[in-house]
C-alpha cells in the first residue's frame, strides 16, 4: 500500500512534527561528546562520558517503555522529554562545575532520553487497526525505517553545523541548546497534539490479558544487538577508511552513504508483494546483510569502500523493519511498547560491542579488518534467524502467530 494512504490517515502533520521529534534521539551524544570535550579538553573524560550515557539509553529506553504501557502514552512522552530538557539544562550548567556533576548530567539526559521511535511504532499500530486499516502496519513500520536512517544521518550533521556557532554557557554549546530547543518545540508538541489518552471499553481488558512472549523478544533483542554490531563495525571502518587517507572529513560523507541508502531500501519495503510474508522476509533479509556485510569487506580488501558501503546500505533497514514487525507480533497490545523499547536497547549494546572488535581489528589490520566484523556479525543475525524459524516450524509460536496481526483487539490509543 503507499505512503498516500497512511498521510490520509494520520495527517501531514504526524510525519512532519514526528521526524522533528526524533532528532534529539540522533543528535544527543556527539552533542554531548563535543559538549564535554570543548568544557574540559579532554576527550577521553568526553568519551567516557558519552559512553556512560548511551548506557543509561540503553537503562531507561525500557523504563520509559513500561511507564508507556501502564500510564499512557501522552502522560510519559510529554513528562520524558520535559524532564530530560530539565536535564540537558542541567548539563550545560554543569559544564561550569567538577567534572563529576558533568558525569552525572551526562547520565541524567541519557536515562530520560525520549523513547519517540519505539512510541511512535506502537502508535501506528494502534492507530490503524482502530481506524480498520491494519494492512497500512508494514506500510508505517517501512517508513519508520527510513525515517529512522535519515535521522540519523541528519542529527550529526546538525551537532557537525551548530558547533561553530556561540552558545548560551560558552564553546560547542549551541548543539546541546539545539537538542534542548527540539525537544521543547517538536518531541513535547508531538506527544500533546497527536497521542491521546486511551479510551476504555472491552477492547482493553481482552489486550491486557495476552502474555509477552519472553524468549521469541529474547531472540530479536539479540537479532537487534547484532545489527547493532553491523553499524558499529561499518563506522568504525570508515572512520579508519577515511584515517587511511588522511582524509578525516570523508567518515562523515561515506556514513551519510550507508545512512541514505537504507532509508531508501527501507522505503522501498513499503511496495513488496503481500505473498512475501514476514516469516520469509526475515529470512531473506538476514541473508542479505550477510551478502551485503561480505562485500563490504571485500570492497574495503579491493579499494573500493564507497562502492561496497552502497551495496550494503541497502541491506540494512529491510532487515530491521522485520525485526520490528516481528516484535510487533509477539507483544500483547498492552505490553507493546515495553517490547519495542527493549528490542530497541538491543542496538546501542550491539554498537558498542561493534565498535569495540572493529577498533581491535582496526588496529592490527587496518580499515580491511574493521570491516571484516561486519559479516561476523550478519552471520550471526542470519544463524539466529534460521534457528529460530527452524524451532518455530510449524507452530507459529515463536517468530509470528499463525493468526494474522490484523485481528488483534488493540486498545485504540494509548
Amino acid at each position: 500500500m503507499s505512503y498516500r494512504s497512511l498521510v490520509r490517515v494520520a495527517g501531514p502533520g504526524f510525519f512532519a512534527l514526528g521526524y522533528l521529534a526524533r532528532l534529539p534521539y540522533a543528535m544527543t551524544t556527539l552533542a554531548t561528546l563535543m559538549l564535554l570535550q570543548a568544557a574540559t579538553g579532554s576527550y577521553a573524560f568526553a568519551g567516557l562520558a558519552a559512553g556512560a550515557q548511551g548506557v543509561a539509553v540503553t537503562v531507561g529506553g525500557p523504563a520509559v517503555g513500561t511507564l508507556a504501557d501502564r500510564l499512557g502514552h501522552r502522560a510519559v512522552l510529554v513528562a520524558v522529554p520535559v524532564a530530560d530538557l530539565a536535564a540537558v539544562g542541567l548539563l550545560l550548567a554543569a559544564t561550569g562545575l567538577g567534572r563529576a556533576a558533568m558525569l552525572a548530567a551526562a547520565v541524567l539526559v541519557g536515562l530520560t532520553q525520549p523513547q519517540v521511535g519505539p512510541l511512535v511504532r506502537v502508535r501506528w499500530s494502534r492507530l490503524l487497526r482502530a481506524r480498520g486499516v491494519p494492512g497500512l502496519v508494514p506500510t508505517a513500520l517501512s517508513y519508520e525505517a527510513a525515517a529512522d536512517e535519515t535521522s540519523f544521518v541528519l542529527g550529526p550533521a546538525l551537532v557537525g553545523l551548530l558547533t561553530p556557532l556561540p552558545g548560551p554557557f560558552g564553546t560547542a554549546t549551541a548543539p546541546t541548546a539545539g537538542v534542548g530547543l527540539l525537544l521543547a518545540a517538536a518531541t513535547v508538541p508531538f506527544a500533546a497534539r497527536y497521542c491521546r489518552p486511551a479510551r476504555p471499553g472491552p477492547a482493553h481488558a481482552e489486550a491486557g490479558g495476552g502474555r509477552l512472549r519472553r524468549r521469541a523478544l529474547g531472540g530479536m533483542v539479540v537479532a537487534m544487538v547484532s545489527m547493532g554490531a553491523v553499524f558499529g563495525a561499518v563506522q568504525t571502518g570508515v572512520t579508519a577508511y577515511a584515517r587511511d587517507l588522511a582524509q578525516p572529513e570523508l567518515a562523515g560523507l561515506v556514513y551519510a552513504e550507508f545512512g541514505i541508502g537504507s532509508a531508501l531500501a527501507g522505503a522501498a519495503c513499503a511496495w513488496l508483494p503481500s505473498a512475501f510474508t514476514l516469516r520469509r522476509r526475515y529470512l531473506v533479509f538476514a541473508g542479505a546483510l550477510l551478502a551485503g556485510t561480505v562485500c563490504l569487506a571485500a570492497g574495503a580488501r579491493l579499494g573500493a569502500v564507497e562502492v561496497a558501503v552502497a551495496v550494503a546500505s541497502v541491506t540494512v533497514a529491510p532487515y530491521m523493519t522485520c525485526l520490528y514487525a516481528l516484535t510487533e507480533q509477539l507483544a500483547p497490545p498492552s505490553r507493546a511498547t515495553t517490547a519495542m523499547t527493549v528490542l530497541c536497547a538491543g542496538g546501542p549494546l550491539g554498537t558498542a560491542a561493534g565498535q569495540a572488535l572493529a577498533g581491535v581489528l582496526a588496529e592490527r589490520y587496518g580499515a580491511a579488518g574493521a570491516f571484516a566484523a561486519a559479516p561476523l556479525a550478519a552471520g550471526i543475525a542470519l544463524l539466529l534467524a534460521v534457528a529460530l524459524l527452524l524451532a518455530d516450524r510449524g507452530r507459529g509460536v515463536w517468530v509470528a502467530g499463525r493468526r494474522p496481526a490484523a485481528t488483534r483487539s488493540v486498545p485504540p490509543d494509548a
